[in-house]
């Protein structure tokens, strides 16, 4: 942890290369240091309204399917 105290600033730029950094406390594994990628946008509800499509019968479930989860029909699997 005293050297990661010590050379912060090479840690950093070693991380925004792409390197991944680990910093250890005891000898065990610490802080996993990566670099800040500025905040995700927030998203709007709605966003995708009018270009996904699904069928009217989407939550349906088929009948060959609830026949074998209820064990009735053919032994093959579905």
């Amino acid at each position: 942890m005293h050297e990661a105290k010590t050379h912060l600033s090479k840690l950093g730029e070693r991380a925004w290369q792409g390197e991944e950094i680990v910093i250890a406390r005891d000898g065990e594994p610490y802080l996993y240091l990566l670099p800040y990628r500025g905040a995700a946008k927030p998203r709007r509800p709605g966003g995708w309204e009018g270009r996904v499509w699904m069928a009217p019968d989407f939550d349906k479930t088929p009948q060959d399917v609830i026949d074998a989860f209820e064990g009735e029909g053919s032994d093959e699997p579905v």
